[in-house]
């Protein structure tokens, strides 16, 4: 079933279908959701973590060993864990953002959800979040799990990715376009 899924293809696809299988056959698919999205945080936050993923200078074995020490302070464990060790013995972690996204790509189709990409300009409050899911349900016909990303350099508004489908509602598209209007008129 998730093999067909053509969203997900290459290296990564096939670590992330292997992945949710696994996780799938025992019944942790939200769990090892969680976990990964705990690591991505943390590869976000730390540049020096995201050095380690990416960079091919560091031998497998120092890889393996800063990770499982950044896995056990994290608390993560279990599937999640296990699978991050062997994306590193097989020196493949430098694509585990790839695989995330695709394990997230995999989990929404087995749960009949639809995921978007927001932009805003500042974090949304909860009661704004649940207003956003329903008027994009109502548009998709599914419950969609939201990826929100803070970018302040849209001002205001937001961006909103659905599959192929983008809806740019930022202050700064809107602005670009009056000020192209302007030269075009003068």
């Amino acid at each position: 079933m998730a093999a067909e899924d053509t969203s997900v293809s290459g290296v990564s696809g096939r670590y992330a279908t292997a992945l949710f299988e696994l996780a799938r056959d025992q019944k942790v698919v939200d769990e090892v959701k969680a976990d990964l999205e705990r690591f991505e945080g943390l590869l976000n936050e730390s540049a020096d973590l995201k050095r380690l993923v990416r960079s091919p200078v560091f031998a497998a074995e120092a890889q393996s060993r800063a990770l499982s020490a950044v896995l056990d302070k994290a608390g993560i464990a279990g599937i999640s864990a296990n699978f991050l060790k062997v994306l590193t013995a097989n020196r493949r972690l430098f694509a585990v953002a790839d695989v995330i996204r695709a394990y997230r790509a995999l989990v929404a189709k087995f749960k009949g959800e639809a995921t978007a990409d927001v932009t805003v300009a500042e974090a949304l409050s909860d009661k704004n979040l649940d207003a956003l899911k329903v008027a994009l349900k109502s548009v998709t016909g599914k419950d969609v799990a939201l990826n929100v990303k803070v970018d302040p350099s849209i001002i205001g508004g937001l961006v909103v990715k659905l599959g192929s489908r983008m809806i740019d509602s930022s202050l700064r598209t809107k602005l670009n376009s009056i000020k192209h209007a302007m030269k075009e008129a003068g």
